[in-house]
């Protein structure tokens, strides 16, 4: 009631309706409130079932809103009767509540409180139940397995501590101890004719860049940074070309030698050792020069790769240009073809010459392994991409080492009596290379009216007489 909508004697009955405040027979206060309601007192009624099929109101309970707060709403729940005759009460949704970990969709065609419940995507958690979305978790963190609470990613990359990168550590330190320890024995033997017969001084360079090649892997071990990314591919590019090039200046040189021991030939100018530290000179200058191009343009860099593999934070090295990356394996590659196909061809040389064949075998390991790379290199992530770039260097640094300088070591140290002149298997073994250092130390003259270079024999008879000297 509102005092706006009546006048004269009305006004001054509803001044005494609205003051009415008395109690009723029964114990029950009476009286308006400000808004002209009487006081609440409402019964609570459960509609029943008896056995016989007739419905009656029994009653449950009461609400009084005169009450204290506590005991405003009084119901016998024991006397409540649901649907069926159930004494618990049915439930309100067609589906029960979702857990933490999962959020709720809506049934198509049903009422709101039919809702199913799937499980957060990958990278999302929700903390509560019954939620209705879930939430992205932080770049570095990462859902746990229930998906209802983010923990902080896993950082990898190949380090000391890795049982994985120690071991490949222990293993390219070791296996550069055998280069250095054949250069060792290279120097104190250096006099004898199976050291002399092997383009010493082109011996020598090929060992120290071995030394390096299995040093450089060291590189990619360790947490990286912005230097090591920067570097370590261009010096395992530049350290590996300088290898090949040493070999495939070896296995030219052979095959010149053998072309140039006719009368006049015009290979014979090529013969020299300028000519074979061209080959290496020029070779892995045109890597330098590529690996220069690639960090000047498009230089490698550090990363922080969070998208990779689920739940893991990889740190590495990316290389910036991926074309200079292969261009770089490219080159290598092709210049370890063709000292492949040079050390076969050699092979119509006379049997006694075995270096050709050590070069073949040796350039055949180095070619598997890198072809073995590509798709392993591709297929994996993190410090395992890390791991078999190690090994790959190492084990086509050690197929050089071995197939190339282990049979000469065989001799130098194990078989001494057959590393000197009068035993002839090692002048047969030797023949080829030591022709080379004939023609590079002095030149063919004539003997009366035959020349010693004519043939291939003599050849050999002028390096037997020159090293007698």
């Amino acid at each position: 009631m509102k005092d706006d909508t009546v006048g004269g004697e009305e006004q001054k009955l509803l001044h005494y309706v609205r003051n009415v405040h008395f109690w009723t027979t029964s114990g029950q206060e009476f009286f308006f409130d400000a808004n002209g309601d009487p006081p609440g007192f409402y019964d609570i009624l459960n509609w029943q079932l008896s056995p016989n099929g007739i419905s009656r109101n029994f009653l449950v309970g009461h609400f009084d809103a005169n009450a204290p707060p506590e005991r405003d709403l009084i119901i016998n729940e024991t006397a409540i009767q649901w649907t069926g005759g159930q004494k618990q009460p049915p439930q309100s949704v067609c589906t029960p509540h979702c857990s933490t970990g999962y959020r709720k969709i809506i049934q198509n065609g049903q009422p709101v409180c039919c809702f199913d419940c799937i499980e957060c995507s990958e990278g999302e958690i929700a903390n509560q139940s019954d939620s209705n979305e879930c939430w992205k978790c932080p770049d570095e963190f990462w859902p746990n397995v229930r998906r209802n609470a983010c923990l902080p990613k896993i950082i990898e990359y190949l380090s000391y501590e890795d049982p994985l990168g120690m071991i490949l550590a222990t293993v390219a330190i070791f296996s550069s101890l055998i280069p250095l320890g054949i250069f060792l024995a290279f120097i104190k033997h250096h006099d004898t004719p199976i050291v002399k017969a092997n383009n010493r001084e082109l011996s020598y360079v090929l060992l120290w860049a071995l030394v390096l090649c299995f040093l450089c892997s060291l590189i990619f071990i360790g947490q990286p940074n912005r230097m090591t990314c920067l570097f370590r591919q261009t010096a395992f590019g530049v350290t590996f070309v300088l290898c090949i090039s040493c070999v495939l200046a070896k296995t030219i040189m052979v095959v010149i030698a053998f072309s140039a021991t006719k009368p006049n030939s015009p290979l014979r100018k090529w013969v020299s050792p300028k000519f074979s530290s061209g080959i290496v000179l020029v070779c892995t200058l045109l890597q330098a020069v590529l690996c220069t191009a690639w960090v000047t343009l498009s230089s490698p860099y550090l990363e922080v790769n969070m998208k990779s593999q689920h739940g893991k934070i990889f740190i590495e090295c990316n290389e910036g240009s991926t074309i200079a990356f292969w261009c770089v394996l490219g080159y290598m590659g092709l210049l370890a073809s063709i000292s492949l196909v040079v050390a076969f061809l050699s092979r119509t040389l006379p049997d006694s010459f075995n270096e050709g064949k050590y070069i073949t075998f040796s350039m055949l390991v180095f070619i598997c392994v890198w072809l073995s790379f590509i798709p392993a290199y591709l297929s994996t992530r993190g410090k395992y991409m890390v791991a078999v770039e190690i090994f790959a260097i190492v084990s086509s640094s050690a197929s050089l080492t071995l197939c190339i300088f282990i049979p000469k070591c065989y001799i130098i140290l194990l078989k001494p009596e057959m590393n000197i002149l009068t035993h002839n298997k090692v002048l047969d073994r030797v023949f080829t290379v030591s022709f080379i250092n004939v023609f590079i130390s002095r030149p063919c003259t004539a003997n009366g009216s035959e020349n010693v270079c004519s043939s291939k024999v003599g050849a050999l008879i002028y390096y037997h007489n020159s090293l007698k000297k």
